[in-house]
């Protein structure tokens, strides 16, 4: 974790009023080098040796998915994967992509999808993810 990581996580714990505590520092840090969202079991691969232990890692994601700094991106095999919630609005998050094939995930942040409207029937939606599945394009034999 290089010196400029850890200080951007440090200004991200500090604009939504958190301590900048070593664990979330680090998690904070996991999250910001990631190219694509993170299960827990990742983000303690990710740390290695200095890695908190599970039970730290899963009550810093939820305090961090409280101030609104990382969000769950969707549960797959009965695990969540975590992200920075930056690229999100209040009311959405981007799109993710999940090859069938290979497993890996992708945003889509330059992907836009129209909120859901569902005034007429009554719902009221607070939240709209969209989680996308087919071929990568590294597993796609079509180009």
């Amino acid at each position: 974790m290089n010196y400029q990581t850890k200080l951007k996580a440090g200004e991200l714990l500090i604009s939504v009023n958190l301590r900048r505590t070593e664990p979330r520092t680090s998690i904070l840090c996991a999250l910001l080098g990631a190219v694509k969202p993170l299960t827990q079991e990742q983000i303690a691969v990710k740390l290695g040796d200095e890695a908190p232990d599970k039970v730290t890692i899963y009550r810093t994601l939820e305090t961090f998915v409280d101030s609104g700094l990382v969000h769950k991106a969707y549960l797959r095999e009965r695990s969540w994967h975590f992200e920075l919630a930056h690229n999100c609005t209040e009311n959405q998050c981007h799109p993710h992509f999940t090859c069938t094939d290979c497993g890996d995930t992708h945003c889509l942040t330059d992907v836009s999808i129209p909120l859901a409207a569902t005034a007429k029937n009554g719902f009221a939606v607070s939240r709209q993810r969209v989680q996308l599945e087919g071929l990568c394009p590294k597993c796609n034999p079509r180009p």
